[in-house]
């Protein structure tokens, strides 16, 4: 359905279950859409009768989202860090060297911030003093 949405921009329950939700009832797609907007990923508005139903984020918001909440719940629920860390590490080595390259410049450009954000607030500090 999320796709749908996201070809169409937006659309009625009977314009996706006309185009694209065929296998569905109406109902269930009324119910899917209904939980989706209360969940805040959609947004709605009344077109005549019925609810007009859009995206509330893009496709790569929604997975960047949902892998962050994920990878967070890991971290969370692991009593080292380093465990959850080793096995993305892992994953990435066995599906493409490539990825571990790219993790490590993600790593690098999140350190060079990181630096450049103290660096900063010493300055800042340095010059209260003064």
């Amino acid at each position: 359905m999320l796709d749908g949405l996201w070809v169409r921009g937006s659309a009625t329950v009977r314009e996706l279950v006309e185009r694209g939700c065929q296998d569905l009832a109406y109902t269930t797609v009324m119910t899917t859409l209904d939980r989706l907007f209360k969940k805040g990923l959609l947004t709605r508005s009344e077109d005549g009768r019925a609810f007009r139903y859009a995206p509330r984020f893009s496709r790569e918001e929604l997975h960047r989202q949902a892998a962050s909440h994920a990878f967070r719940q890991l971290l969370d629920a692991s009593p080292a860090s380093s465990l959850p860390l080793s096995f993305l590490v892992e994953i990435l080595g066995e599906r493409d060297e490539q990825l571990l390259e790219d993790l490590r410049r993600l790593v690098d450009r999140k350190r060079r911030e990181l630096g450049q954000r103290e660096a900063g607030q010493r300055e800042a500090g340095q010059k209260e003093k003064e």
